[in-house]
């Protein structure tokens, strides 16, 4: 198995092109939390993909799990900063369906953490 067939980790490549599309239609007064959002959910996947590569070390991709989930929760308050700006030009609806494909992948780290500490 490779990290590739993680359903999480599919779906933090599909949620970063919706962030993408977000942060390309950020006006420049939001040009620091277009910079951290990208940077956030970009970064997801690669950490999966890290952790994965460890796997025989139950211990460290369970520390690569917890990082991806906590950098997860950031793409979900940032796209909150965002919504809550007076600069703001995306639709809430529009935010709030990215923060919910990021609230998805969070919950799915989370059942594979408790899976993975359970076999440390």
């Amino acid at each position: 198995m490779d990290v590739s067939q993680l359903r999480v980790y599919q779906q933090a490549l599909r949620a970063f092109v919706l962030i993408e599309n977000i942060a390309a239609r950020l006006t420049r007064e939001l040009y620091d939390v277009k910079r951290q959002i990208l940077r956030s959910s970009k970064a997801i996947a690669p950490i999966l993909a890290e952790g994965f590569g460890r796997k025989r070390s139950q211990k460290e991709f369970h520390r690569f799990i917890i990082e991806a989930m906590s950098t997860s929760d950031e793409t979900i308050t940032h796209l909150r900063i965002i919504a809550l700006s007076r600069f703001n030009t995306i639709t809430i609806e529009e935010l709030k369906n990215a923060a919910e494909e990021y609230k998805s992948i969070s919950r799915q780290l989370n059942r594979l953490s408790s899976k993975v500490k359970q076999m440390i």
